[in-house]
């Protein structure tokens, strides 16, 4: 992480072009590459074709939207296993990321259900049920073998939401019957604790989760053994991914035939106990509940997947369902986490001080552990990384929940056009991972990052779906 670093020098090349002439230089990791410049390239140009033409059934599409879908496609890579020979996965972001649980759940509905693809997604929700341990999906693949690193609250609930966003796209019953049962045992592990005090609590159906010195969120920064934001405690963002679980789990027993009452319960216990994180005095939600300094009231964007999530909407309409893509009404009893009137106060809060043209900042500027800029040797920059830096996948979900609470598919299009610029401005074709949370917002940290492609193209496509 020094300022100055070894890179390799693999060749230095020396021709003489004659004038109309052109040079083709080609380098692959395949074991039979085609060395032919010209076959090369109209092999690649019908490859994307045949990506872009997945996608086709969406009408009057623009060409930035259709630039992500086919960068879509750069994030999905092999992982053969011994009993998944074609098995795949996500590389979080280039160049520097390989691939992660969290970011691999969160993405894999924009890159492969939206895009086309279920097959792949088929593949990749399989890739990973193979190594959920103690009700946990792992974090991290090592580069290079050894065991998988399971230091994640977040990662299994996003399984639940890749595994609905696959079914409800597919209706494969038979891989929801395979996957069955270890989504039952992930249930389980929670009711009854697993790694690092991660555990329902009884009293108000939340999920707790944390232990000194481990960062288990999607805000994980970490220096040493320094936490920056160890949130620990019950940071609402899990509890709104564990009742979409459990709704899921709901739905899931139904079609499979399997008993679904004792889930319900745990659903309703959920929603009743949700309503602590509402904070009168701000008018939005508390971050985190009971943790160690009691509850957490900083502004920060966790509280828009309350309103954003599929399940988690107080407008059961259709048109609120085919937003979220999807097709059928529930038919489960179904309690809205929020109040329609608290889900306005939290996109607002958001609004007001978070969003910007290219995502949310991770942390209002009005509280004093604001940084701005995202610069310096490492510790300046992980002290910055979720303290007002500015993440390019949060605008999706923020999006999903303004195009939910206002009910205006043209200005929940116009919050996504800053992106359209931004494939010019960072990494050119893809999304970036962060932006420094002052202005102009100068991108930061990876120059294609998984989520954030994802993440605008789910939401392009569910204002798409509204008429929008």
């Amino acid at each position: 992480m020094e300022c100055c670093e070894a890179h390799l020098h693999a060749a230095t090349f020396h021709f003489a072009i004659a004038p109309g002439n052109s040079l083709t230089l080609i380098a692959s990791t395949e074991k039979n590459p085609q060395l032919n410049g010209d076959i090369a390239l109209e092999l690649r140009r019908t490859y994307d074709q045949e990506v872009l033409e997945k996608w086709s059934n969406v009408s009057k599409t623009p060409d930035w939207i259709a630039h992500l879908v086919l960068a879509a496609d750069q994030f999905i890579v092999s992982r053969p296993l011994p009993e998944e020979p074609e098995g795949k996965t996500i590389i979080a972001g280039y160049p520097w990321f390989s691939d992660w649980g969290r970011d691999t759940m969160i993405a894999l509905p924009g890159l492969t259900i939206c895009t086309g693809r279920s097959d792949i997604a088929r593949s990749i929700l399989r890739t990973f049920a193979r190594y959920v341990d103690g009700g946990m999906l792992p974090n991290r693949f090592p580069d290079a073998g050894g065991v998988p690193e399971y230091n994640t609250v977040d990662a299994t609930l996003w399984y639940f939401e890749a595994i609905r966003a696959y079914y409800y796209a597919t209706r494969d019953d038979r891989l929801l019957s395979e996957l069955w049962p270890i989504l039952c045992e992930i249930v389980d592990w929670h009711l009854k604790g697993t790694r690092y005090n991660i555990h329902l609590d009884p009293d108000d159906g939340l999920i707790y989760a944390g232990e000194t010195g481990v960062q288990l969120t999607w805000m994980d920064a970490k220096v040493g053994d320094w936490v920056v934001t160890p949130r620990i405690g019950k940071p609402i963002e899990i509890s709104a991914l564990w009742y979409n679980a459990i709704q899921a789990m709901v739905s899931f027993a139904q079609k499979l035939g399997q008993p679904h009452y004792e889930y319900q319960k745990l659903a309703d216990r959920t929603a009743a106990g949700f309503t602590r994180f509402w904070n009168d005095a701000t008018g939005y939600c508390y971050d985190v509940l009971d943790g160690p300094d009691g509850h957490d009231p900083r502004r920060r964007p966790n509280q828009i997947f309350a309103v954003s999530l599929p399940l988690l909407t107080g407008d059961q309409s259709p048109n609120s369902l085919l937003a979220r893509g999807l097709r059928v009404k529930e038919t489960h009893r179904y309690t809205p986490l929020l109040t329609p009137d608290r889900c306005r106060g939290v996109v607002d809060a958001c609004a007001q001080q978070l969003l910007t043209s290219v995502g949310l900042r991770s942390l209002s500027p009005e509280d004093a552990q604001y940084r701005g800029e995202y610069g310096g040797d490492l510790l300046q920059r992980d002290r910055a990384y979720h303290q007002g830096t500015v993440w390019g996948w949060l605008i999706g979900p923020f999006v999903l929940a303004h195009l939910d609470v206002y009910k205006d598919p043209a200005q929940a299009r116009e919050l996504l056009e800053p992106m359209a610029h931004h494939i010019l401005a960072g990494g050119v074709g893809s999304l970036g991972e962060i932006f420094e949370g002052d202005a102009p917002f100068e991108p930061r940290g990876c120059t294609a990052q998984a989520w954030t492609v994802a993440e605008v193209l789910r939401a392009w496509l569910a204002i798409q779906r509204t008429g929008g």
